[in-house]
């Protein structure tokens, strides 16, 4: 089944683009280690400064390949390609791309589980990626803002994430999108940064159905 979704250029047009809703058979791994996202890059200034973005979700193996190119350019330490999959394979309508043409440019990976310590519905927000030369464009923000509708149309009570201590855009964009810093983590990344967890409730919860242990 096909869907739309809507596309911004950056003078704030917005337009309708077609999705696809297939999804490839499942993969699972055993585990998923964080990395630091780097989000503190000037942008290339010798890009429009209004350029169309269409925003597609994942429908293909050949997309894989983009989604480890444009993380691993972004991120301090890469991923293995059994993580990436996992993420895909189960979970490929919460995977979007930002394009530029036919140039993808961002990426932003998610999940949705049951909560661990409750029956609730959890979202986590995995990776998220820009190329440098396309960020402070608020293309980050709608791949987050996409993220979240999807994991509330799939009835996500929550939405979790962690960034580092010290990423200041990273923050100010999800605390703008209602995020908040629930817990820090001490030495959570591999190079030992700490990093704080962010939450966004999407519907009111009593305390016995949300739990802050979770990892």
């Amino acid at each position: 089944m096909n869907k739309s979704l809507e596309t911004t250029n950056t003078s704030g047009d917005k337009k309708k683009t077609q999705i696809s809703d297939s999804k490839p058979s499942s993969i699972n791994v055993n585990s998923f280690t964080p990395t630091p996202i780097k989000e503190n890059i000037e942008p290339n200034e010798e890009l429009d400064d209004e350029i169309e973005i269409t925003y597609t979700d994942f429908h293909d193996e050949s997309q894989l390949k983009i989604v480890q190119s444009i993380i691993d350019k972004e991120l301090s330490e890469p991923y293995s390609i059994y993580t990436y999959r996992y993420f895909v394979y189960n979970w490929p309508e919460l995977c979007f791309f930002a394009c530029h043409g036919e140039r993808y440019v961002g990426v932003i990976v998610c999940k949705l589980e049951p909560h661990q310590t409750s029956w609730l519905l959890q979202g986590y927000i995995a990776m998220l990626a820009v190329e440098m030369p396309y960020r402070k464009r608020k293309i980050g923000t709608s791949l987050v803002q996409m993220a979240i509708e999807a994991m509330i149309d799939r009835s996500a009570a929550e939405i979790i994430l962690e960034t580092e201590l010290s990423n200041k855009p990273a923050l100010a964009l999800y605390e703008s999108l209602g995020f908040i810093r629930e817990k820090r983590l001490l030495r959570y990344y591999m190079n030992g940064v700490d990093a704080f967890r962010l939450k966004l409730w999407t519907r009111d919860v009593t305390p016995q159905d949300s739990s802050e242990d979770y990892v």
